[in-house]
């Protein structure tokens, strides 16, 4: 499991099966979307003996770039009295899921419809943790090694072509979710 994971027990929820269920299931998310940048669970039982409904509450929000928010949660009062803690986790895993699925698909769709958007920019210059890249408009934008997806950082080279996302950095703009598109020497033949 790569992407950043901040998991929140209130109320004395913690146990070590609950974290690694959650551990477990987050991991299964990188199959449906291995962009995912962030990943934060909260895990709360406000209501101790509900007269309906499970008393858990487990929200899990989910950032993917270039900007998409997902949010998967259970709250008290939903399913049955009788759902115990790991199958709300469950529950609420798969309500993510779907919605990594769904994002995909569609991220997918859009990438064959506009194939021009692909690469965004070529490396241009590569130093020890960080190097630069040349917009489609010629401008050289800034990026660091922690800014690659994937630990592909070793994987770059100066023609690389990437697709990224950019930002305001403390200097300027600078480029992050780098992803590399296109390897010299890789392209398909077809």
């Amino acid at each position: 499991m790569n992407l950043p994971l901040e998991v929140t027990f209130r109320d004395d929820m913690h146990t070590r099966d609950a974290e690694a269920l959650i551990r477990e299931k987050v991991a299964g998310l990188e199959r449906y979307n291995d962009h995912i940048s962030s990943c934060r669970v909260v895990v709360e039982r406000p209501q101790e003996h509900p007269s309906s409904g499970s008393g858990y509450r487990v929200r899990v929000d989910l950032t993917v770039p270039p900007g998409h928010e997902l949010v998967a949660r259970r709250e008290p009062g939903q399913g049955s009295v009788q759902d115990d803690l790991s199958f709300v986790i469950r529950d609420v895993f798969d309500d993510a899921a779907r919605q990594l699925k769904r994002l995909s698909e569609k991220q997918q769709g859009e990438e064959k419809t506009h194939p021009e958007q692909q690469i965004a920019g070529l490396v241009s210059q590569l130093f020890e943790d960080h190097g630069f890249i040349e917009n489609l408009e010629g401008r050289e934008i800034y990026f660091n090694k922690n800014a690659v997806l994937h630990g592909d950082f070793e994987r770059l080279s100066v023609g690389t072509g990437v697709n990224f996302m950019e930002e305001m950095g403390e200097d300027g703009l600078q480029a992050s979710t780098v992803r590399v598109v296109d390897k010299p020497g890789e392209r398909k033949k077809g």
